[in-house]
């Protein structure tokens, strides 16, 4: 069987009518050709009308009546469908097509405007009858076009103004709102858009900058990707926290590659009423058109902070927050300041975890649109004059897709043009489709020439985002931007201290490295700042370039500001070191992935010193011995009080509310309980190990239970360690885990009292201890961990 034959067989009944048609098209155009005569000669002979005026009338009265028999015919007979069919007959059901969709308009049109006519006439009838005037039809017909004339120009010279008046209320209304979001937009033609930044600058995100080359450089110059069957990515999307370089490589975008660029922040299409979001996107996709037309053909066009108007549609969510993992992000780990451990901030731990949320805090919120007395009138217009009218950016979007997906489309007024004209063409009936290999209709235009790619920034999750705008086609190319690792700010430090007067100790690699372990949790911004700060130290003593030392007192001012000079009194002064050095030994002993790079009894907002400390390995998850070796390290401290002094001061009250949520963590949310204690080498008698194995593990829950913070509200307080510890059964746990790791930082203290004096001592003395200083103290300090026997009274802190 012949391809297409089933298909052939299955329309047959349908090919056949749809040759019928076209017989019944070419009888009826034949009647009407054979009768033209006969009404060219009845104009003539019996209107007199002349010849020319008759012939054009003849044929417009041919092509009415070929019209009407289509529309008449195709209201009394099923078009045919033509699945399956030759081409000649699909472009013979086209043109038929056409042909009936504009006679039938035209019929309409003509039968509206008899019956308004007819109703006219009537009245004039009507009026002229109550007068006792003559009332055919034709008294009727003349006195409504009496009445036309005299107001016709009347409403001629009232219509320009009514139109001028609905004008300038709607500019007096929206045209601030628009013009406010228009002016938001901004154009870079090649050569303007310099920023002084170019894509080598950009550190830090060597994969995000590499990736977003390869895709520009196919924007630019992919014909050859096209020509073997590739396909230009319409848009890319930048993932983030803020601060990691989204904007600076869309700059360096800018200035690097010779096209223009359109920016826009993601805010620039909230607006209040309904449709102006949408038209400011419509003028946003124009300014882009025209800026590629004018550069060779291509716009880049830049939306920062997208997720202001690409967010998931509320058809699309529950409009509740989506869930959040307490393993993968643990919020209720930052209490204090730059994401502290704790509420006065004196424990900090840089991971990658750590970083994300301090970048998260550093962000602004979304900038106002509108001027501040605007937005408080554009406020009530929201809330109290308009309910229900604020768009908020929700037609943006929407317009936005519509934008993405016919970026390319012919143009609006061409296609419009050749459809109208086509279709005139093929209801005249009397001109051929081609006339040989001629085509006597327009070609349908081309698509644009001029490609528009766009470039999304955003700092939210991508799954927040709605799929229809992230999909593939669209911005489906994503590029995630880290915050920077130990690596890439040694990177960012080669860029930006080469650009300031420094001392030459600061070009080492230790020095590079040590920086860069030192600015933990630093964005490219504030980096630089540090190198232009610590520039200014040294200009200020009258040194040409800066040093160490500089560059250390600029990090505290960017971090916390001038540190406070009010002193300790001196017995507070080393309680505040024994309380850091605490941390820092207890760290140092039983965090093998952490290294310490801080150490300060500088006192800073509410925080009377810190100790600080990097992974150096960025792990995502975490075993228990390493949860278990940070409940020592943030117990260290209170350990230390009570060894050197005999009790603790409230200073630890930001440790125990960090070390319960981090041990109600562990039990609550990854099934970690206290070690069991084995005295099986110790004692061989079974019901007396097992009592002191009991008697030891009662101990540590009693000393737990003392240490656990319990200030929180209840089952229902916001805290969700609160349901943990609520919980008898798993209160003991979490009481157990606690009492454990007390003992131990007590242990090591106590065995390394002389080392943890001497780490307080030199302290004291330098006040603020950074990077490779603090880790050559705590090894000259010679500790070591300590063997523990619970039958032993003195491993027992008091209690």
């Amino acid at each position: 069987m012949a391809p297409g034959t089933r298909n052939r067989a299955v329309n047959e009944h349908s090919l056949a009518l749809a040759r019928e048609w076209k017989r019944l098209g070419r009888a009826a155009t034949a009647v009407a050709l054979l009768t033209s005569p006969i009404v060219f000669a009845v104009l003539v002979a019996s209107y007199d009308w002349p010849a020319g005026w008759s012939l054009l009338a003849a044929l417009a009265i041919v092509v009415v009546f070929r019209g009407a028999v289509d529309v008449l015919a195709h209201m009394l007979i099923p078009a045919p469908a033509i699945y399956g069919a030759e081409n000649e007959l699909r472009h013979d059901d086209i043109t038929s097509r056409r042909r009936v969709w504009y006679w039938s308009k035209k019929f309409r049109r003509a039968w509206n405007l008899f019956l308004v006519v007819a109703v006219a006439v009537g009245i004039s009838m009507l009026v002229l009858a109550l007068r006792g005037e003559p009332a055919t039809a034709r008294d009727g017909f003349d006195a409504m076009l009496d009445v036309l004339g005299s107001y016709l120009p009347v409403l001629a010279s009232y219509a320009p103004i009514l139109v001028l008046f609905f004008v300038m209320n709607f500019l007096i209304l929206l045209g601030p709102m628009l013009l406010l979001g228009i002016q938001q937009i901004k154009g870079y033609e090649p050569g303007d858009a310099d920023w002084g930044v170019k894509l080598d600058d950009i550190r830090g995100q060597q994969e995000a900058k590499e990736e977003i080359t390869k895709v520009v450089s196919l924007w630019q110059s992919g014909e050859e990707f096209e020509k073997a069957g590739g396909k230009r990515e319409r848009g890319v999307l930048f993932l983030g926290p803020p601060g990691t370089g989204k904007t600076m490589l869309s700059k360096g975008i800018a200035t690097s590659f010779n096209c223009p660029f359109v920016t826009i922040p993601g805010s620039g299409f909230a607006q209040t009423f309904i449709g102006i979001d949408a038209i400011i996107v419509r003028f946003l996709a124009r300014k882009a058109k025209k800026l590629a037309a004018k550069w060779g053909g291509q716009c880049i066009v830049f939306i920062d902070e997208i997720d202001a108007v690409g967010m998931r549609r509320r058809a699309l969510t529950s409009g509740f927050a989506p869930y959040q993992d307490p393993m993968a992000v643990p919020d209720h780990l930052f209490f204090g300041p730059a994401g502290a451990l704790t509420p006065d901030g004196d424990l900090v731990i840089e991971s990658r975890r750590w970083r994300d949320r301090l970048f998260e805090q550093r962000a602004e919120p979304p900038g106002a649109v509108y001027p501040a007395v605007y937005g408080r009138v554009k406020g009530a217009i929201d809330q109290f004059m308009i309910p229900g009218m604020g768009g908020g950016g929700s037609l943006a979007l929407n317009q936005l897709l519509v934008t993405m997906d016919g970026i390319n489309e012919p143009p609006f007024k061409k296609k419009f043009l050749t459809n109208r004209l086509n279709t005139f063409l093929d209801a005249l009936y009397v001109v051929p489709r081609a006339i040989g290999p001629v085509s006597m209709r327009l070609r349908p235009p081309k698509p644009r020439k001029e490609e528009i790619y766009f470039i999304g920034a955003c700092n939210v999750p991508l799954e927040t985002l709605d799929p229809a705008l992230t999909r593939p086609g669209r911005m489906g190319r994503h590029i995630h931007f880290r915050t920077p690792t130990w690596e890439d700010r040694r990177d960012i430090f080669d860029l930006y201290i080469t650009k300031v007067a420094h001392s030459e100790e600061l070009d080492t690699g230790k020095k590079r490295d040590e920086l860069a372990r030192v600015t933990s949790g630093y964005s490219p911004a504030m980096i630089d700042q540090v190198c232009s700060m610590a520039l200014t130290y040294a200009h200020a003593d009258g040194r040409p370039v800066f040093g160490w030392d500089d560059i250390v007192e600029a990090m505290t001012t960017v971090e916390a500001g001038v540190a406070i000079g009010q002193e300790y009194p001196p017995h507070e002064e080393r309680a505040t070191a024994i309380h850091e050095a605490g941390h820092a030994v207890c760290s140092h002993l039983y965090n093998e992935n952490l290294l310490s790079t801080r150490l300060s009894i500088r006192k800073r907002g509410s925080s009377g010193g810190h100790h600080q400390a990097m992974e150096i390995e960025e792990r995502f998850a975490d075993w228990r011995s390493e949860m278990f070796g940070r409940l020592i390290h943030v117990l260290g401290a209170m350990a230390a009080e009570v060894v050197f002094y005999g009790q603790n001061t409230t200073g630890v009250g930001g440790d125990v509310r960090s070390v319960t949520w981090l041990a109600g963590r562990m039990v609550g949310f990854a099934a970690m309980a206290p070690q069991r204690v084995d005295l099986s080498d110790r004692i061989e008698d079974p019901e007396r190990r097992e009592a002191e194995e009991d008697r030891a593990m009662e101990r540590f829950e009693r000393i737990g239970i003392q240490i656990m913070h319990r200030s929180g509200g209840g089952v229902m307080d916001a805290d969700p360690m609160q349901a943990v510890v609520n919980d008898p059964a798993k209160r003991r746990l979490v009481a157990g885990l606690l009492g454990q790791a007390y003992v131990v930082a007590y242990n090591t203290i106590r065995a390394n009292r002389e080392g943890v004096g001497h780490v307080a001592d030199v302290l004291v003395a330098r006040r603020e201890i950074y990077g490779d200083d603090v880790v050559a103290l705590l090894e000259e300090a010679r500790l070591r961990k300590p063997e523990i026997d619970v039958l032993q009274e003195d491993a027992w802190p008091a209690t």
